[in-house]
């Protein structure tokens, strides 16, 4: 954040859904769009586009993991990343923390999935295929 408190570059938008709070001049995409009245498919693409940045890195199971399994597992992450010390420790190291909660991330991929066909297409034709 030094080269932009020293005006060395200028973030003329942020991409996530959530706005960074360092960032709090800098309307998100979604702000725009909706100042702009992007049309839906316009903003379907843009979800579809900016999914990868969101979804981060996750950490996934394999298939056939039992949903009771599934949540200890979401619980316990959650639970970790907003232990006190870890907190501490992490920001002593620099490093930045957002993590996002299993049912927003499949509540994201759904999202990303569940297209109606002209944007399927729009997506191939911006993907060059």
């Amino acid at each position: 954040m030094g080269w932009i408190k020293n005006g060395f570059v200028r973030v003329l938008v942020q991409t996530g859904k959530k706005r960074d709070a360092r960032l709090a001049d800098v309307p998100t995409i979604y702000k725009l769009m909706d100042e702009f009245k992007t049309p839906e498919s316009g903003r379907r693409l843009a979800t579809i586009l900016l999914a990868v940045a969101q979804f981060g890195r996750p950490y996934v199971s394999s298939p056939g993991l039992p949903p009771e399994r599934a949540k200890m597992l979401q619980s316990a992450f959650a639970k970790a990343t907003s232990d006190p010390e870890f907190v501490a420790e992490a920001k002593r190291r620099q490093l930045k923390l957002n993590p996002i909660h299993g049912d927003e991330l499949n509540t994201l991929a759904q999202e990303v999935i569940a297209q109606p066909a002209d944007v399927i297409e729009r997506m191939k034709q911006i993907m060059g295929n």
